[in-house]
């Protein structure tokens, strides 16, 4: 089973989660300031590499290796402890991406998740996943970076985002 984002429902989930830094906000300092020793997951190829470049090392990096749907020169992979890889079509979420995900949250960090597909979606598995006061930080295109603290509250809401999605079968699960 995966979920699909229709396209008349793509507008609600533009929306960001959690805080908005504009891009001339996004300096080390700044972020720092909600880190607070927090287990830090980074979704998309630029605020993956924004972090780095600061030298923030997420715990959880979720890559695809596309800026915008174009392809962009793959990330280096040396400082983690594991590298998996799962399928995750645009404007899906997949069984195997959200099982990906919570093997990550077992084992042992840094760890490097390459999506075979696109990972834009992947914000919401991860805020249901992740362990209470994790920081999620994803790209909002054209705008900045989202800061999103796990919470309850977070919870709810992007469990409240699913219901705009439908559900689809793929050919092995009927």
């Amino acid at each position: 089973m995966y979920f699909y984002l229709p396209a008349k429902h793509r507008q609600i989930f533009a929306n960001p989660l959690g805080i908005l830094l504009k891009e001339n906000q996004t300096n080390k300092n700044t972020i720092k300031h909600f880190l607070n020793d927090s287990l830090i997951v980074s979704v998309g190829d630029t605020t993956t590499a924004k972090l780095l470049s600061l030298n923030l090392l997420p715990a959880i990096q979720i890559i695809d290796n596309k800026e915008k749907r174009i392809p962009a020169k793959p990330m280096l992979t040396n400082n983690q402890k594991f590298n998996l890889h799962c399928n995750n079509p645009p404007g899906q979420i997949t069984e195997d991406s959200i099982r990906t995900i919570k093997i990550a949250f077992r084992l042992e960090k840094p760890i490097r998740i390459t999506v075979d597909g696109e990972e834009d979606l992947l914000t919401i598995p991860v805020c249901i996943h992740a362990p209470d006061n994790s920081i999620v930080l994803y790209g909002q295109p054209d705008k900045g970076l989202v800061i999103v603290k796990v919470n309850n509250k977070i919870r709810k809401k992007v469990l409240s985002l699913i219901k705009y999605m439908n559900q689809g079968y793929d050919e092995i699960g009927g």
